[in-house]
C-alpha cells in the first residue's frame, strides 16, 4: 500500500481552466485527465489524502466521478466544498473540517497553515494552485503543481528540505525523551 496526496481537483469548474491556466478546453477533458492520471499512479488498496476543493459539480456528479477514482481516499474539506456532505460519506475513509498530522511531521490541510522556522513540521497543502512558498516547510500539491497526478509520500520525501525536518524532529523527540529518562526518580518501594 502506498500514500499519495493531491489537492484542488476543481473537478466541473469551467473557470478554473482561465483562471488557473490549466492546459484544457473543457471540464470534462480536465476531469478525464485528472482521472486517469490519478488511477494510472493509485491503486485499489493505496491512500489519498485529498486536500480539498473536489467538485463543482452536484451531488450525484461528484459522486460518479469520486467512483472513479481509485484508492482510500481521506479528505480535508477545503472553501469550495459545499457538496460534500454525509450522502458522501461512503466514498471517504474520513473528511475533516480542519488539518491532520500525518505521521508525526506531516500536517495536512487545504491552505498553508501558519509554521515558523523552528519548526520541525512541514506542511502538505493545496489552495494556492500554481504558486508555491518558497520553503521547505510548505510542499504544495495542488493540481497544477504536481502535473494534475497525485503525489507519493515516497516522492515527498524527496522533496529539497524535507529529509532535513524530518531529521529534525526525529532529534526533538529523542531530546525530550532523554529529558523525560533523566527525570525519572523512582520512587522507593
Amino acid at each position: 500500500m502506498k500514500t499519495f496526496f493531491f489537492s484542488d481537483p476543481h473537478f466541473g469548474h469551467t473557470n478554473i481552466i482561465k483562471f488557473q491556466n490549466r492546459p484544457f478546453q473543457t471540464a470534462t477533458e480536465m476531469d478525464e485527465k485528472i482521472i486517469t492520471n490519478w488511477n494510472s499512479v493509485v491503486s485499489t488498496d493505496d491512500q489519498v489524502y485529498l486536500l480539498g476543493d473536489v467538485s463543482f459539480y452536484d451531488l450525484e456528479k461528484t459522486k460518479e466521478i469520486l467512483d472513479c477514482l481509485n484508492g482510500k481516499i481521506y479528505l480535508i474539506l477545503g472553501n469550495h466544498d459545499r457538496y460534500i456532505n454525509m450522502e458522501l460519506m461512503d466514498r471517504f475513509e474520513t473528511i475533516s473540517s480542519y488539518p491532520m498530522l500525518f505521521q508525526e511531521v506531516f500536517l495536512l490541510s487545504h491552505e498553508p497553515v501558519f509554521l515558523t522556522a523552528e519548526s520541525p513540521f512541514c506542511n502538505i497543502h493545496g489552495h494556492i494552485h500554481n504558486r508555491s512558498l518558497e520553503s521547505p516547510l510548505y510542499i504544495n500539491v495542488s493540481a497544477e503543481s504536481i502535473d494534475y497526478t497525485p503525489i507519493s509520500f515516497a516522492e515527498v520525501k524527496k522533496i529539497e528540505g524535507v529529509k532535513d525536518r524530518m531529521r529534525m524532529y526525529s532529534d526533538l523527540k529523542r531530546k525530550h525523551k532523554e529529558l523525560i529518562d533523566e527525570r525519572h526518580v523512582e520512587v522507593p518501594a
